[in-house]
């Protein structure tokens, strides 16, 4: 299993971002896919979550009417739309994948969304 993030950088508040997660060594299809992101001395976080079929989506409070999450399950990628991007969001986001019927989890490497005037 491989997961690779794309897209980050450094922008100014309120402008956007859209972050990509290019899926591979399992059926992409079958699976829920997530955004987690971890800001200095902070735990990891959920942002968002994604069933298998791109119907039901998930997340946080503090990303809610913001954030997109999607996926196209044909090009075994998940896609995360980051809009009027604020200070706090600044983190290291990373793409998550539970897969197989021992669920196991698999991490991207994270890719740095910096945000600041």
């Amino acid at each position: 299993v491989q997961l690779v993030e794309s897209g980050g950088g450094s922008v100014q508040p309120g402008d956007s971002l859209r972050l990509s997660c290019e899926a591979s060594g399992f059926t992409f299809r079958l699976y829920s896919l997530a955004w987690f992101r971890q800001s200095l001395g902070k735990e990891r976080e959920l942002v968002a979550r994604i069933d298998a079929s791109g119907r039901d989506k998930t997340y946080a409070e503090a990303v809610k009417g913001r954030f997109t999450i999607s996926r196209d399950n044909s090009k075994n990628a998940g896609f995360l739309q980051m809009n009027s991007l604020q200070p706090e969001d600044t983190a290291v986001y990373y793409c998550f994948v539970r897969v197989g019927v021992v669920a196991k989890d698999h991490w991207g490497k994270g890719i740095l969304v910096t945000v600041s005037s």
